[in-house]
């Protein structure tokens, strides 16, 4: 059982793709963006826009297995530099992707990557993906970003699910997060009982939704707490504070940036 539920991520997915697509229509699409150095502005939209088409192509087959990136239609982007194609493609594949979505239902079985192999898990992961990378394109046109405060929080609870679920899997990174007697909580002063602990322990870590004293708190304002949290924002940063061992929290935030 998700949090939102499959007909909220849907919406979601609509909606952020929307505010993305605004971002574009009259920006320098070779602009580098800050948080994906890799990426310019144009590349950072054909990624978001091109998963998008993958997993809807995913539950549109019912596939069972992986389906080939490449293989999908259109899913490379429009060529060239036009803002308003590359709009126009974004908003439509989002669109195709939620149609097949919402005519699945959340329950229908398909190939997944990860631990919930439902079509509810491609609505909660596209949600996600496209508010945080979002939250990229803001920061390389320097708009204004905010995001609903429970979609901020799921994003949060999915992301340590995702950590665990590497760390289950021998992911290198994940492993190393690891070692007893230590703990970080996050800490929302805006939303209420919107906290996570996360506790470490010689074979790996838990977390589950609690307010406790830990090695070290990062706390502040849901949304920047999520965009720290993701490695968008330094911790310090939008008017987030850290109490307690930095140190420790840098160790998380360095070994659960895969992906």
């Amino acid at each position: 059982m998700t949090l939102l539920g499959h007909t909220r991520y849907c919406d979601e997915i609509l909606a952020q793709t929307a505010l993305l697509a605004d971002l574009v229509t009259d920006a320098d699409l070779t602009r580098r963006v800050p948080t994906c150095p890799d990426w310019s502005l144009r590349e950072l939209v054909v990624h978001v826009g091109g998963a998008h088409r993958w997993a809807g192509e995913i539950v549109r087959r019912r596939a069972t297995e992986d389906v080939p990136e490449d293989g999908v239609r259109g899913a490379a982007g429009p060529e060239g530099g036009d803002a308003g194609a590359l709009r126009a493609w974004l908003v439509e594949g989002a669109a195709e992707t939620v149609d097949a979505l919402r005519e699945a239902g959340p329950d229908t079985p398909v190939w997944t990557w990860a631990w919930d192999h439902r079509t509810a898990f491609w609505a909660r992961r596209m949600a996600h993906e496209t508010a945080v990378h979002r939250a990229d394109a803001a920061l390389a046109t320097g708009a204004a970003y905010a995001v609903a405060p429970d979609l901020a929080a799921d994003t949060i609870t999915e992301w340590l699910r995702i950590v665990a679920f590497a760390q289950a899997e021998g992911d290198p990174e994940a492993a190393e997060l690891r070692g007893g007697g230590r703990s970080l909580h996050l800490h929302a002063t805006d939303v209420p009982d919107a906290e996570w602990l996360i506790e470490f322990g010689e074979d790996g870590f838990t977390w589950r939704r609690d307010h406790a004293k830990a090695t070290v708190a990062l706390r502040g304002p849901l949304t920047e707490l999520m965009l720290a949290f993701n490695r968008r924002q330094k911790p310090d940063e939008g008017g987030l504070e850290v109490l307690g061992d930095r140190a420790l929290l840098d160790f998380w935030l360095e070994r659960s940036s895969f992906g």
